[in-house]
């Protein structure tokens, strides 16, 4: 089907309002994140041009499109409101152009375009940027932890625990590390040792002045030694993750760290899973979302522009909050990951048919 003129003008118009919508919101939300990070800047010695490339510009792609689903509403009420304020809609149904036609063509394909900017940024564009942007906070705006952790406890596999004192980051070396393994409730096998240290070459850990505990009923076997090399499902890089680990990972790596974490057996894993089904059900939300603006903008009434934003900004709130709590049950209830994540969409949905089936044509 070729594009008509109208067509073009009207994607244009939407790109646009967009375009205009973020601008107008990234410029917002810059400020009021400035005004509470500057003491920190300064107090680190941030330099000027590392705070623009290397926050700020990590910052803007973050702030766009986990909030995108409010401002590509916004942008459909602003501009269509317009167009039916001016009358516009009114002479194109007029000139022949059917209701659905002037939705399903124009709007969808500008809808496919957002889209497709939205996937790939979550699940690659994003999640780069994020990782520049915690970098530089971990420099200048958070306490520097150290190259040192202490206290390690980590689930390593399904009933297997391991504790180290401290781990140097640095050279990949701990000291008093133990590994415990529980069968049926009870201790089976408890390995200690006085040091270990990671060998690249033969991706397995070293340990000095180990003693190992086998247990078999109320029978013992005990064995000991200066020096020996096993491997594990522990690597050094797991003693570097942070609680905002999931967001700096593309989803490629986000997937892989999951299957880890399952034959690992540790808990928590909806968190991840819920992150990684958020990045593809909050794009196609523009979907519904358009059918839902355009629905509601294409009429012409007295409040005008401001009551059609109101109502915009009202629902695509309603929709933000919805996602929110459904990842909650998802992560503390017993609801499954894709389900929760993909809930607002299907109720929403409902809600875009009802709309545009009332809507007047």
């Amino acid at each position: 089907m070729l594009l008509k003129i109208i067509d073009r003008y009207i994607i244009a118009k939407f790109l646009g309002a967009f375009v205009f919508t973020v601008l107008l919101f990234a410029a917002v939300a810059v400020s009021i994140d400035l005004s509470e990070r500057i003491d920190d800047f300064l107090e680190h010695n941030a330099p000027f041009w590392g705070v623009i490339t290397g926050y700020y510009l990590n910052f803007i792609p973050f702030i766009i499109f986990f909030l995108s689903p409010l401002f590509i509403f916004i942008a459909v009420i602003f501009f269509t409101s317009r167009l039916a304020s001016r009358s516009e809609i009114i002479a194109i149904l007029a000139s022949g152009v059917s209701f659905y036609r002037l939705l399903f063509v124009p709007y969808l394909i500008a809808s496919v375009i957002l889209v497709a900017l939205q996937l790939y940024a979550n699940h690659f564009f994003v999640p780069n940027a994020n990782k520049k942007r915690f970098d530089f906070e971990d420099m200048y705006v958070k306490k520097k932890t150290g190259s040192t952790n202490k206290n390690v406890h980590m689930q390593i596999a399904p009933d297997t625990y391991i504790y180290v004192e401290t781990f140097n980051n640095r050279d990949s070396t701990g000291r008093n590390f133990t590994l415990e393994k529980i069968a049926n409730k009870q201790l089976s096998y408890k390995l200690s040792a006085k040091n270990i240290a990671w060998k690249d070459s033969t991706k397995s850990w070293q340990l000095n002045n180990y003693l190992a505990h086998s247990f078999n009923g109320l029978k013992e076997t005990v064995r000991h030694g200066d020096k020996t090399d096993t491997a594990f499902n522990l690597k050094p890089a797991d003693f570097q993750k942070k609680v905002n680990l999931k967001e700096a990972m593309t989803t490629p790596e986000l997937a892989v760290f999951i299957e880890e974490e399952k034959v690992k057996g540790a808990p928590f894993i909806e968190f991840y899973q819920v992150e990684r089904y958020r990045r593809t059900a909050v794009p196609f939300a523009t979907f519904i979302l358009t059918i839902i603006g355009f629905s509601i903008a294409s009429r012409k009434v007295r409040g005008g522009i401001g009551l059609h934003l109101f109502a915009g900004i009202a629902i695509s709130s309603a929709y933000v909050l919805l996602l929110q709590f459904a990842t909650t049950f998802a992560t503390n209830g017993n609801l499954s990951p894709m389900l929760s994540v993909w809930l607002p969409n299907l109720l929403f949905g409902v809600f875009s048919v009802v709309l545009l089936l009332r809507a007047p044509k």
